[in-house]
């Protein structure tokens, strides 16, 4: 049996996304028994992270800068969009590398059942960047679920006034996917969203 303050410990990594009692435990063991390099090291980052966080006012992103990097890279194409709805969304968009331009965070999707609603997210402040001017392209970036469809509909709609292009994250077959393994609602996107072989 473990001290109440390693038990504390293994409590909230426990909480980790990707980590359940077992794995929380697994790690606290390797934390103790590098107690003097990797847990000081983690205590050092886990410190400073907390001191310096903050949210972009610009964009939603979370970094230790306001405006975050994305927002203050010049190289980023200024004139282009990308909506999501959580910040783990842009991260893995920009990990990619493809999308060249600046972000907007909503901070979640609507959902009638969780009674989220468009004044609950980061809508009003995406119309007022877009109101601004320079803004020639808006990618709604959301997740292929009921609710982000919803929310990309909804943001579509309070765009129809402005003179920008509004475009989506194509939807359908993964690239090595093999049809037999593949769910319906996925099929049906492919199948609606086919195009003509060049």
């Amino acid at each position: 049996m473990a001290s109440q303050e390693i038990e504390t410990l293994t409590a909230a990594l426990s909480r980790l996304p990707g980590l359940g009692p077992r794995s929380a435990r697994r790690a606290v063991l390797w934390l103790i028994k590098r107690r003097e390099t990797s847990l000081v090291q983690l205590l050092e980052a886990l410190d400073a992270v907390r001191e310096a966080l903050v949210e972009c006012r610009t964009c939603g992103n979370v970094d230790t800068t306001d405006p975050c990097g994305i927002c203050a890279d010049p190289r980023r194409d200024a004139r282009s969009i990308c909506v999501v709805e959580e910040v783990a969304d842009l991260w893995a968009l920009d990990r990619a590398r493809l999308f060249t331009g600046r972000y907007h965070v909503l901070g979640g999707r609507l959902s009638a059942l969780d009674g989220v609603r468009p004044e609950d997210l980061a809508i009003d402040s995406l119309l007022r960047r877009i109101g601004e001017g320079g803004i020639d392209e808006v990618l709604l970036a959301m997740n292929a679920t009921l609710e982000g469809q919803t929310t990309a509909h909804y943001i579509a709609e309070r765009l129809e006034g402005f003179p920008v292009r509004v475009t989506q994250l194509a939807h359908g077959l993964p690239v090595g996917g093999e049809l037999d393994y593949l769910d319906e609602g996925t099929l049906a996107q492919a199948i609606r969203a086919r195009r003509p072989v060049a």
